[in-house]
Parts: structure tokens; sequence; C-alpha cells
């Protein structure tokens, strides 16, 4: 039996597959549970984290990007071992989730994000608006983020990006 089946034959419940992969890849982050996070990418991945500017321009300058998984598992050892940054609380509010494209192989899609940041000595903030463009594949049976790009919308990152968007 196929474990990976084509992803256009499986259109009507791929938007509700989808939903499901942004909820969980959010609570993932959410519960500050990066080994987790690592989780939603194939091996290939990149994952980047880039101003609506330098998006528009197609300029190469990310604030964060990760090529593969073991990219993805340093800047996990790095927020867990290394990094010094204020303790801090992110939630993700995910909404319009699009299915902008599908081939037998790839899903394009796309969906808004707000994160909320609360440091211990502050009120709760609007730390970054955007979108996340991504393509998908599915593998084992299960959606994976081949390339997910975190386009913000933000004149600039009022703190500092320590954790995944």
């Amino acid at each position: 039996m196929d474990m990976n089946p084509p992803l256009a034959t499986t259109a009507p419940g791929l938007r509700a597959e989808l939903r499901d992969l942004y909820d969980d890849y959010a609570a993932a982050l959410d519960d500050l549970d990066f080994e987790r996070w690592t989780g939603f990418f194939t091996d290939d991945c990149v994952y980047r984290v880039v101003s609506m500017e330098n998006f528009k321009e197609n300029l190469p300058l990310s604030t964060m990007a990760c090529h593969g998984a073991g990219s993805l598992r340093d800047r996990v050892a790095a927020i867990r071992e290394t990094a010094v940054f204020e303790p801090r609380i992110l939630r993700r509010m995910v909404s319009g989730v699009r299915l902008n494209a599908t081939a037998p192989d790839e899903i394009r899609a796309q969906a808004n994000f707000a994160i909320f940041e609360a440091l211990s000595d502050r009120e709760p903030h609007l730390f970054m608006v955007g979108r996340y463009l991504d393509r998908v594949v599915r593998q084992a049976g299960q959606l994976k983020l081949r390339e997910r790009v975190c386009v913000y919308d933000n004149y600039r990152v009022r703190t500092s990006l320590v954790f995944p968007v």
C-alpha cells in the first residue's frame, strides 16, 4: 500500500489536513517544544524568516534561515544551550489558510499569522504579523514542510527574534 498517495487526489480533505498542520505547528512552538517543531519539516527543508521588503525585492537576506533538518536542530540547540535572552512567552494565531496549488507531489499553501509576546516585566504586545508561504509534501502519510518562508510585515522586530516563527 502506498503511504504517499498523489496529493491532488486527496483534495477534498486536504484543507482540513493543512489546517491541522498549521494548528499543530503553532501549538508546538507556543509550548516551547522546539524538538517537536523540527519534525514538521522534511530533511531537505528550507526555513526562512524574512522581511516583506526583502521578500518583495527577492533579496536573500533573512532574519533567520535554516537549510536542512540539521540546521533546524542546530537552531534548537542554540536556543536550549547557548543563547542568552530575556524569558518570554509567544502565542501564535494562524488564520486564512489557503491552498494555492496542488501537484501530484507538492502543495503550495499560505496562511496569515499574528504573534503576541509576553515578557516578564512588560504588558503583552503584538510582536509580529505576516504570512507563511509554504511548499508541503506528504511523507509516510503525513504532511511535511519542504519550504516555509515566514514573511513578516513589521517594519522591524521590536525585541529580538529568538524562537522560530
